[in-house]
Parts: structure tokens; sequence; C-alpha cells
């Protein structure tokens, strides 16, 4: 799946802060550390990106490629 552009509930634009969120995280920097950092402050942002599964490297392979 790919990170949603906007929260599903409040429909906030968060779909920017994701690489910065991802690049954070990979540092070492907590979870919710990270978020604050990046200026996530409702919860139900936050849980778009808390809940967020990356099946894209596994879908991939099975698309078909237009020749």
């Amino acid at each position: 799946m790919i990170i949603p552009v906007r929260c599903f509930s409040c429909g906030a634009v968060i779909a920017h802060k994701w690489e910065e969120f991802n690049e954070l995280t990979s540092a070492g920097v907590e979870m919710g550390e990270a978020l604050d950092k990046i200026g996530l402050k409702r919860y139900c942002c936050r849980r778009m990106y808390v809940g967020h599964i990356d099946l894209i490297y596994e879908t991939a392979p099975f698309s078909t490629a237009i020749q």
C-alpha cells in the first residue's frame, strides 16, 4: 500500500511528510517522537503512519508492464 495523500478521517494532507518520517525512524528516533518532529499532532493522522504497512515492493513484481 502506498501512503494515502490525505488522512481518511480529517482530510489533512499527510503524504508529503512520509519520507522525513522514514528518515527519522531509520535513524533510531522513536516513532512517537518522529511524529511530533514532522508535525503530525492529530491522532487520526498519526494512526495513518503508525498503521501503515508498505506492501508496494511485494506487489510490484506482479504488475504488468505495457510494451
